[in-house]
C-alpha cells in the first residue's frame, strides 16, 4: 500500500487534529493505486474554507478557489490544493456550477466526480474509500462515469475530452455506456473555452493509446478541429499509402515521440491534403503542394485553440516542410540547416520517419533507407569545424564590418548575408580572416 509525502501527511494531521476529516483523492489516490509516483496531491476535508485556513495559518494560503472551497497550500513539496466537501449546484454553461453547498460527508462529494478511477480516497489507516468500483475498473483499464454519463458530461461538457485523455494517457478504454454518451454529447464542447480545450487535446495526444484513441473517437476530434474531418475515409489512390488519410495520419501520431510539438505536427501534417488531391491520367492520387496548404490551415486551427506562438510557428514550419525534396548533397543539407535551424530539422527527420510509419513494407524500406541517408548528410554538415546555420553563427559581426569602414545601416546587414549565403553553399569557410578577405571584396564592388 502506498502513503502520501510527509508534507501532506503534515497537512492531514493538522486537520485530523483539530477535529475535521480529511482524505487523498482523486489522481493522486488512482496513481498510487497504479504503482505511478503521484504527480501532485489533492486533498478533501469536511473544514470549511476558513477553517482549514485557521489550521493552516502557519503556511502560505492561496484563495484563488475559494469560492469553491478550494484553498491552496503552499508547501516545500509543492502545492497542496484541499477542498471542502461539497455538492455542486446546477451547471448552466456545460462547465462550472453556478454554486457549490458544502456537506459533513465524503459521500456525497464523490457523488459529484467524473469517472470511477478518480472518485475513490484514501483513509486514515490506508484503507481505500472507493463507492463505485474504481479499484475493478482500474484493474479492468476502464474510464466509467460515475453515475449516468448524459448527466456527468451535461455538467462539464470538459469531461468528454478528459475521458479520451485518460483512456490515451493511461491506455484505457472508455466503458461503452460512457463512451456512447461522449460521442452523443460532442457538441456541448462547443460551449468550452478554446484554451481549455487544446489542453485537453495535448493530454490526449502525448498519451500511449493516443492513436487508438483519435481512432475511435474521430467524431469528438472533428468536432473540435473540423478542418480533420475530410480525411476520414479519403482514398488517397496512390500504390505509396495503404490507408485513408486518417488512419494514416492517426498511425503518424504514434510514430513519434510523445511530445507536444511532434505529435501536434503529425496530427495535422496532411490536413491540407483533400483541398490539393488530384489524379493523373493513370488515377494515381497526387497532393502536391499540400504542405504549403496545410500549414495555412494549422495555422487557424492552432490560432483559434489559442495555442502559444512557439509552438504554432514550430509546427506549421514542420508541416510547411514535411514534404519538401530532402537534401542530397551536402551543400543542401547545409542551406537545410541554415533555413531551419538544428532543433527543427532533428524534429523534420522525426516526422519523415513517422511519415512512413503505415506505408507497404517495401516502400517503408526504401523510405526509410532514403531517409538515413539524408540524416547522415545533415549530421557531416553539423560536424564541420565551425558549423554556420545563421548570420549569427559566422565567425564575424557587425562590429567586424563597421571596422572596415562601412557606415552604420543596411549595408552591414546584407554583407552578413552575403557571407553567410557563401557559406552555406561552402564557398568559404566559416572563419574569421577569409570571411573579411570576402567582405573587402564585397565593399569594393559596392
Amino acid at each position: 500500500m502506498f502513503a502520501p509525502p510527509p508534507y501532506v501527511q503534515k497537512l492531514l494531521e493538522a486537520l485530523r487534529a483539530a477535529g475535521f476529516a480529511a482524505y487523498p483523492v482523486g489522481g493522486c489516490v488512482r496513481d498510487g493505486l497504479m504503482g505511478r509516483e503521484p504527480s501532485d496531491w489533492d486533498l478533501c476535508t469536511a473544514a470549511r474554507p476558513e477553517q482549514t485556513m485557521a489550521v493552516l495559518a502557519g503556511y502560505r494560503l492561496l484563495e484563488t478557489g475559494i469560492k469553491h472551497g478550494t484553498v491552496t497550500v503552499l508547501t516545500e513539496g509543492g502545492p497542496v490544493e484541499i477542498t471542502t466537501f461539497r455538492t455542486d449546484g446546477a451547471y448552466r454553461d456545460h462547465r462550472r456550477p453556478e454554486h457549490v453547498a458544502f456537506v459533513p460527508d465524503l459521500e456525497a462529494d464523490m457523488a459529484r466526480r467524473d469517472f470511477t478511477v478518480n472518485a475513490m480516497a484514501l483513509g486514515p489507516d490506508g484503507e481505500i474509500v472507493d463507492l463505485y468500483g474504481g479499484q475493478e475498473d482500474l484493474a479492468a483499464g476502464v474510464v466509467r462515469c460515475v453515475g449516468e454519463p448524459d448527466v456527468r458530461f451535461g455538467e462539464d461538457a470538459l469531461r468528454i475530452l478528459r475521458a479520451l485523455r485518460f483512456a490515451s494517457r493511461l491506455d484505457f478504454s472508455i466503458e461503452p455506456a460512457t463512451a456512447a454518451s461522449a460521442v452523443k454529447n460532442r457538441a456541448l464542447l462547443d460551449d468550452i473555452a478554446r484554451e481549455r480545450v487544446f489542453a485537453e487535446l495535448k493530454g490526449i495526444l502525448t498519451g500511449p493509446g493516443a492513436g487508438r484513441v483519435l481512432r475511435e473517437y474521430a467524431p469528438v476530434i472533428f468536432r473540435v478541429i473540423p478542418e480533420l474531418a475530410a480525411q476520414a475515409g479519403f482514398d488517397q489512390k496512390n500504390p505509396n499509402h495503404i490507408h485513408d488519410i486518417w488512419t494514416h495520419t492517426t498511425m503518424a501520431v504514434d510514430a513519434v515521440a510523445p511530445e507536444s510539438v511532434p505529435r501536434l505536427t503529425m496530427l495535422l501534417h496532411d490536413v491540407g491534403k483533400p483541398a490539393c488531391f488530384f489524379t493523373d491520367e493513370k488515377g494515381v492520387g497526387h497532393f502536391y503542394g499540400h504542405g504549403e496548404k496545410g500549414a495555412e490551415i494549422a495555422d487557424g486551427i492552432l490560432r483559434r485553440l489559442r495555442c502559444d506562438n512557439a509552438t504554432r510557428e514550430r509546427v506549421c514550419l514542420l508541416i510547411q516542410n514535411h514534404d519538401i525534396k530532402p537534401p542530397q548533397t551536402p551543400k543542401a543539407a547545409r542551406r537545410l540547416l541554415a533555413r531551419l535551424g538544428q532543433d527543427a530539422v532533428r524534429q523534420l527527420i522525426a516526422c519523415w520517419r513517422a511519415d512512413c510509419a503505415d506505408r507497404a513494407g517495401t516502400v517503408r524500406a526504401r523510405n526509410l533507407a532514403l531517409i538515413d541517408d539524408w540524416e547522415k548528410l545533415l549530421a557531416e554538415a553539423q560536424a564541420g569545424p565551425a558549423p554556420c546555420f545563421s548570420v549569427k553563427s559566422l565567425a564575424v559581426n557587425g562590429r567586424d564590418i563597421l571596422a572596415l569602414g562601412v557606415e552604420p545601416g543596411p549595408a552591414v546587414g546584407r554583407v552578413l548575408e552575403a557571407l553567410f549565403e557563401a557559406v552555406s553553399d561552402g564557398a568559404v569557410p566559416n572563419e574569421k580572416e577569409p570571411l573579411l578577405e570576402m567582405a573587402r571584396a564585397l565593399l569594393r564592388g559596392l
